[in-house]
């Protein structure tokens, strides 16, 4: 089964932290965690407006508690059980969570785009790469090079390719996994090569 991973994180450096992560299977199952427990320290303005308005949960109002929230989908009658599953918490509350959606596939493969950070944050949700579940391989995909061997511009629109204009929610990592997937359904079909590297 393939997995398609996005995630929004507080920068572009070593001690960047999780703010939100997407998953969609390849039938289409779905996982989207925000984390309360992000370093707040690290906000840049272009994380406020481009990463935290698209949050989907509201944290706790100043001088509250962080509560653990968390809403269960009704699964889509043609899907397996737990088909969508979105939460806010903690990395502790979101990786048990994580676990029990994990659980219900066999074997996993990873995908997603210019994944270096992403990959690197998804092992660290369990703290070590060793302690990842099993039935996710350890080699992750990344549709940048997907594209490069079938001749499409890695840096092309990503959302023009998949044909996925006008999304409101560019850059919440739920929106983010699903365009990924998209590209490469699209990608994946393309005769190779597909020709001189397409611009758009």
């Amino acid at each position: 089964m393939k997995l398609f991973l996005d995630t929004e994180f507080t920068g572009l450096h070593q001690e960047t932290t999780l703010i939100s992560l997407g998953i969609v299977s390849e039938d289409g199952r779905t996982f989207y965690a925000e984390f309360s427990d992000y370093d707040q320290n690290q906000m840049e303005e272009w994380i406020q407006d481009n990463v935290i308005a698209n949050l989907r949960f509201s944290p706790a109002p100043a001088g509250q508690m962080e509560h653990f929230l968390w809403s269960r989908f009704k699964p889509d009658v043609s899907l397996p059980k737990m088909s969508n599953m979105e939460l806010r918490g903690s990395t502790l509350d979101i990786q048990a969570v994580l676990n029990k959606w994990l659980i219900q596939f066999d074997q996993t493969e990873i995908w997603s785009d210019c994944l270096a950070y992403d990959w690197v944050l998804f092992n660290q949700i369990w703290g070590h790469a060793f302690k990842v579940p099993g039935n996710i391989y350890y080699i992750p995909f990344d549709i940048c090079t997907l594209f490069k061997l079938k001749g499409i511009n890695p840096d092309i629109n990503r959302e023009e390719f998949a044909e996925m204009i006008g999304g409101a929610e560019k850059h919440n990592a739920l929106w983010d996994a699903q365009v990924i997937k998209a590209c490469y359904e699209r990608a994946i079909n393309l005769r190779y090569p597909a020709g001189p590297e397409q611009k758009e």
